[in-house]
């Protein structure tokens, strides 16, 4: 039975996953949910949100009626900074004896400071963050059940950061053949079909134009076809169009000169430049804006372009992928996206199927997942409940393959050791709308294995993992049986708990 406090986190953590997963999110509205859950679950008077830029923390949010969103204080100082240089959670009951707290960015909140709790935000181990929440109500002192809800809110920020990408790695970060790309996992038939798509795309120089839903892994797909292909020697430059203002994605993509506007203190070559020899990979293209696209056409027809403030022509060799999950056509017609871009982009087509259409995919990505988050947590975790296994396979995944991540990356989190249940995941049962029906097909695969899946466990277990035994009983080959095992990453619960008999 959960308590009161697990039961409103659980709600909580859920609506901040459904923000992060949504497509249409706003970042900043996803951090000031977010802090505001961290002061109502610790029970403090004001929380805050700080993210590491250079050598300074930026207040991302605040909540408690504070000013200090918006400041930035250096990332050496106080609490904050203890945090950020060790890459560890604290707790402090006593501020104003405490050294760490001594010129404390916390002091922006312009309040008496009694008591201080702070956990990292971390990316792949690094800290990025701190969240820190002040004064515990009613003059008591913060606990360690506080530091562990705590924690799981920072993992929450975390994943809304990853989830935001503001503008993806900086201008100068070249990423090279060597590192930088995500695992494709394949098990389905109609992502299999992809693959050998894929084979033949990356063989051609043209541009391709990726469609799919939100989260279903466009990206993934764009990065095979670079590695595929006879570029994968260069570099994969990676552009999020929609997450920059006009002005500023235009020096991003072309770069500037010294003196082009008043924060060009120096020159700096664009997206486009440093992909020379390699693949442009443009994401959300569809919310380029209308003069930058002119100019995006002219590049990509006449493969040369200038700098802003500068009418000297560079000349690249670029190959571009370009990606997005609108109705680029609809847009055309109602003249929001250049239809001669469109046409000079849509060279070779690739639709990403979501998630819902791939159930055999699911297991195989959460397994990976769970995997190298309990990796990353230092958590001994052998697997997924038959039941949350059916539950993962009924689930319509709205947000695709990043909302089964995080959603897994969170039960990871929650879950206490052992198997993940049902609970950890805070899946909301998706109902179709009023007269709406569901994809009979898609939803008739996700019935069928989640069957399976639950039928096979009950026997394996009515036989005691007797594989032999239950496979005679199920009327198939012991060999087929095995298959089956893997292919549903069922578990035997005493081997998760005692090793193996």
């Amino acid at each position: 039975m959960l308590s009161s406090v697990d039961a409103r986190a659980f709600r909580a953590l859920a609506e901040i996953n459904a923000l992060i997963a949504s497509p249409y999110g706003d970042v900043h509205g996803v951090f000031g949910r977010i802090v505001d859950l961290a002061a109502q679950l610790c029970e403090g008077e004001a929380a805050s949100l700080l993210l590491l830029s250079g050598d300074e923390l930026s207040f991302e949010a605040a909540s408690g009626g504070s000013a200090a969103a918006g400041r930035r204080v250096k990332a050496g100082e106080g609490i904050a900074g203890w945090v950020v240089r060790h890459n560890a959670s604290l707790i402090t009951n006593d501020a104003e004896n405490d050294e760490r707290h001594r010129g404390s960015g916390s002091r922006k909140f312009g309040c008496a400071v009694r008591n201080i709790i702070a956990a990292p935000v971390r990316l792949k181990d690094a800290c990025i963050g701190v969240i820190e929440v002040l004064n515990k109500k009613k003059n008591r002192a913060f606990s360690q059940e506080d530091l562990e809800l705590l924690e799981i809110t920072a993992n929450q920020a975390a994943l809304a950061v990853r989830s935001a990408d503001p503008g993806g790695p900086p201008p100068e970060e070249v990423q090279q053949a060597e590192g930088g790309y995500k695992t494709l996992i394949a098990k389905s038939p109609v992502t299999r079909e992809k693959l050998a798509l894929l084979d033949r795309i990356a063989a051609a120089d043209s541009s391709v134009l990726i469609r799919g839903e939100s989260g279903v892994g466009k990206e993934v797909f764009a990065e095979q076809i670079h590695l595929r292909g006879p570029r994968a020697g260069g570099p994969f430059v990676r552009m999020n169009c929609a997450a920059l203002p006009e002005g500023l994605l235009e020096s991003e993509l072309f770069g500037h000169v010294k003196g082009a506007f008043t924060s060009a203190v120096k020159s700096r070559r664009g997206r486009f430049e440093l992909a020379s020899g390699g693949t442009l990979f443009l994401d959300e293209i569809g919310d380029m804006p209308l003069p930058l696209q002119a100019k995006l056409l002219r590049a990509l027809q006449q493969k040369t372009f200038e700098r802003v403030g500068s009418d000297e022509p560079v000349t690249v060799d670029v190959r571009i992928l370009a990606a997005t999950n609108r109705d680029i056509e609809a847009l055309v017609g109602q003249g929001r996206f250049r239809e001669d871009l469109y046409y000079r982009l849509n060279v070779l087509p690739l639709t990403v199927p979501p998630l819902r259409e791939r159930p055999e995919d699911i297991m195989e990505l959460a397994a990976f997942f769970l995997k190298r988050s309990a990796e990353k947590m230092r958590k001994e975790i052998g697997g997924f409940s038959g039941a949350a296994r059916e539950a993962m396979l009924l689930y319509s995944w709205p947000g695709n393959v990043r909302e089964l991540e995080n959603c897994v990356e969170r039960a990871c989190v929650i879950g206490k050791g052992g198997l993940i249940e049902p609970e950890d995941l805070l899946l909301k049962r998706m109902e179709p709308a009023a007269g709406e029906e569901r994809g009979g097909e898609r939803d008739l695969k996700a019935a069928v294995n989640a069957f399976k899946s639950r039928f096979i466990q009950q026997v394996l277990e009515e036989y005691n993992w007797k594989q032999t035994e239950a496979a005679k009983a199920l009327n198939i080959q012991r060999t087929y049986l095995s298959l089956l095992i893997r292919e549903f990453h069922l578990i035997n619960p005493k081997e998760t708990n005692h090793g193996k008999e």
